[in-house]
């Protein structure tokens, strides 16, 4: 659903496309995890201690761009002595298939954890072909 080849089922490149981070906040990455179902494309993006006000969530010509500041914990004047957990900017960047709905993107932020829900495309979903038939013919030499 995220676009390789535009096939379904396929993820694009989720463990081969590093999240490119800002200055002052190298080799950060935003953790996300993806699954479908035959109804939707479900993505999990980390976001422990970012406000919700400071995420910002876009998609422009099948790309879905998610960012996300966390400010520094560490009042100005204080010495830290131990810095861990990344602070500043993040950006991630996912290229999306047709097979998905972009238009009606579904985001839900609860505990640092944001969660989005993309439908299928009507013509993406899968459905049941109905067979018809009459009579069984016989070819005839």
């Amino acid at each position: 659903m995220l676009v390789r080849t535009g096939a379904l089922g396929d993820l694009d490149r989720l463990t081969h496309q590093p999240t490119h981070a800002a200055a002052g906040a190298a080799d950060a990455v935003i953790p996300v995890d993806a699954w479908r179902d035959d109804q939707a494309l479900y993505l999990q993006f980390d976001l422990p201690g970012v406000d919700p006000a400071d995420i910002d969530l876009t998609v422009e010509r099948g790309t879905l761009t998610l960012t996300a500041e966390r400010p520094s914990p560490i009042p100005a004047g204080a010495a830290p002595v131990l810095t861990e957990r990344p602070t500043g900017r993040f950006t991630r960047r996912l290229a999306l298939s047709d097979a998905l709905d972009s238009s009606t993107v579904d985001a839900r932020y609860d505990n640092g954890v944001l969660t989005l829900r993309i439908p299928l495309a009507d013509h993406a979903k899968p459905r049941k072909i109905a067979i018809t038939g009459g009579a069984h013919k016989q070819l005839t030499s």
